[in-house]
């Protein structure tokens, strides 16, 4: 769900979307870029972890979409999956560990901009534009 801003944080559309996400790709707060029981192949061996990139963006849209109770529960829990130092893996792996390309320099734009909507729509009650 990156953030490209061709449709609104409440329109019906993005809200659908928002929900299937949600429902397929959500778990326990941390998102899967696809499913990986119905998705083809991609090669790689070893189990999909959840995208820290992706659970970031999901923040972001959820703070977006007014679900700001919800955007910064999810944010609270990313928070504790950085290492020692604040890094953060590209996967999280089922039991927490840290999986695939480390540190991962899109998740971390992905925080920084989870944090500025976020923080923006705690104080004023509404997202930045």
């Amino acid at each position: 769900m990156p953030l490209v801003k061709f449709v609104g944080p409440t329109d019906a559309r993005m809200l659908s979307t928002l929900e299937v996400t949600q429902r397929e790709l959500v778990s326990d707060s941390l998102v899967y870029r696809y499913d990986p029981e119905t998705a083809a192949s991609d090669g790689l061996g070893g189990r999909e972890g959840t995208f820290s990139m992706c659970s970031f963006w999901y923040v972001e849209c959820l703070a977006r979409a007014g679900r700001v109770d919800e955007a910064r529960l999810t944010f609270e829990k990313m928070l504790t999956y950085a290492n020692h130092l604040g890094l953060y893996a590209e996967q999280i792996g089922a039991s927490g560990e840290a999986l695939g390309n480390f540190p991962q320099a899109f998740t971390h734009l992905a925080l920084i901009s989870a944090a500025f909507t976020l923080n923006r729509t705690l104080e004023t009650g509404m997202p930045p534009h």
